[in-house]
């Protein structure tokens, strides 16, 4: 075993402290990563905070993690000592259900291991993520990426980055589709960056007049203030598709109408009830969807990484050390970023 470095919180209403602990001994088809960047999730806070039900403390949070491989297991055959690596938000899954047979983990029937919070598919030990200085994970588990992505904004792709490139390329999105996006936080602006790689003619979805010339510069080709009961009256019936990164309850009926016949609006961001209720009018009337998605197996990961190295798509991100790991949090909850935080994991030496 080795002594891993780390921020931890205890529990769901202290801060993030320095915290030490055994990562487990090498398996032979195991990789031992030495963490360069990790980004910061909104995920982090809710399991930080046990806004999604009760967390199992402490919790080192982190899965958007890049690093260089240090060591492998006897049977490892895909990397080598000195490979720059990425871990996402699962570490394992069971590995005969059908779902992993189809290479979609991150639906196995049995439960995928979360980065942390989760629980080891051996030995039941919690799985502690990438606010620590080194961690090990199976093969399997472990991305590639490329050369040519700049590391320390890549780490986001590995959360931020498949959330929206997973629905995305599932639902067909190509030349000509016109797409909404609904939010343009960290999950948002990656999925205009998308959809527009994708040759969609996209629009950004905001609240505010204020954020339209951010939305312009992300790429966006228009911009609706969805607080602007004329403008979305005019874009009735106009969307194929929208992606809904919005991470809070908002109401779903006046979106849906601006949906085609057939058009899909696909739930990323929000992970509780929906409140106020969707108008089954608004389906039913229109046959439109209304789906969700997660995020991506690990195949369709590293195709997503591939994809971003082809298309020069990065996230936008501010670098801060561990220590500024709790000011980072409150800022997120205002809203105070674009759009997502990296860790500079380097800066834990100094904790």
């Amino acid at each position: 075993m080795s002594q891993a470095k780390a921020y931890a919180a205890t529990s769901a209403t202290t801060p993030l402290a320095p915290f030490t602990f055994e990562r487990r001994t090498l398996r032979e088809d195991d990789v031992n990563i030495d963490i360069l960047y990790c980004g910061v999730c909104h995920s982090d806070i809710h399991t930080v905070e046990s806004d999604w039900g009760p967390s199992e403390y402490p919790v080192v949070p982190g899965h958007e993690i890049i690093g260089k491989v240090t060591a492998v297991g006897n049977k490892v055959s895909q990397y080598k000592i000195g490979d720059i690596v990425g871990v996402g938000c699962m570490v394992d899954s069971c590995q005969h259900c059908a779902h992993c047979a189809a290479d979609l983990e991150q639906y196995c029937d049995n439960g995928a291991v979360g980065t942390y919070g989760g629980h080891d598919l051996i030995d039941g030990t919690l799985t502690y993520g990438g606010y620590s200085d080194h961690i090990v994970v199976r093969e399997k588990f472990v991305l590639s990426i490329p050369e040519t992505l700049e590391l320390s904004k890549a780490a986001p792709l590995l959360c931020a980055g498949i959330t929206t490139y997973s629905p995305l390329r599932h639902n067909g999105i190509k030349a000509g589709d016109k797409v909404g996006v609904l939010g343009m936080g960290g999950l948002g602006h990656m999925g205009v960056k998308f959809a527009k790689a994708f040759g969609a003619e996209v629009t950004i979805f905001t609240r505010s007049e204020s954020k339209i010339a951010e939305a312009k510069k992300q790429g966006a080709d228009h911009v609706i203030v969805s607080t602007d009961e004329e403008q979305m009256k005019a874009a009735a019936l106009t969307f194929d598709y929208l992606l809904d990164t919005i991470p809070v309850q908002h109401d779903l009926n006046p979106y849906l109408n601006v949906l085609k016949v057939d058009g899909t609006h696909i739930l990323v961001g929000l992970i509780e009830p929906v409140e106020p209720p969707v108008h089954a009018g608004n389906l039913v009337m229109k046959r439109r969807i209304l789906t969700g998605s997660l995020i991506g197996g690990i195949a369709e990961t590293q195709e997503m990484l591939n994809f971003c190295a082809e298309h020069q798509i990065e996230c936008d991100a501010e670098m801060i050390n561990i220590q500024d790991i709790n000011e980072a949090y409150q800022r997120m909850k205002k809203g105070d970023v674009k759009y997502r935080f990296i860790i500079d994991m380097q800066s834990l030496k100094s904790a």
